[in-house]
């Protein structure tokens, strides 16, 4: 006796096996589709990070202080050299939260001065910052569903004027 002669005939007709197939393939190609966004927000991140440093490694050679305005008493209120040049990335990278970011100040000419140099000084600043995966089948394949992204940038101070 032939097995499929016992089978209902609803099993027989064939109805939902194409349910079924659009149902895995759908499923499929919605993870490898935000995936691909994921992976294309983090390589945005990561090209944001990148300007930005470049942006405040550009300030920051120039040994300028930035005057904000006092959103309290609307005076200007110059910063001091750090805040200056983390003023000047985030200023570019608008689109990214940098005030979790973690940053470094390295000065490479003298290691036992001002992390941010004086002029003359060759300095390396590094950002460190911490991208959330969108995707809920990729996240746990990070630690804490989390990228971390690394861009450093070192260049030389100028030198003081008149030597």
């Amino acid at each position: 006796m032939d097995p499929d002669s016992r089978a209902p005939s609803r099993w027989k007709s064939g109805k939902g096996q194409t349910l079924a197939e659009t149902a895995i393939v759908l499923i499929l190609l919605l993870m490898l589709t935000f995936a691909i966004i994921d992976f294309a927000l983090i390589f945005y991140a990561h090209l944001t990070l990148e300007h930005g440093i470049a942006h405040a490694t550009r300030y920051a050679i120039t040994g300028q202080l930035m005057q904000v305005i006092d959103p309290i008493t609307g005076s200007p209120v110059t910063l001091d050299r750090r805040s200056s040049i983390l003023k000047a990335m985030q200023d570019v990278t608008p689109t990214l939260d940098l005030s979790t970011a973690s940053y470094a100040f390295e000065n490479i000419t003298n290691p036992a001065g001002d992390p941010t140099g004086g002029p003359g000084d060759v300095i390396k600043i590094t950002v460190s910052y911490d991208w959330r995966i969108v995707t809920p089948l990729i996240s746990p394949l990070f630690p804490n569903g989390k990228i971390t992204l690394t861009v450093s940038s070192t260049s030389k101070n100028e030198p003081s004027p008149g030597s």
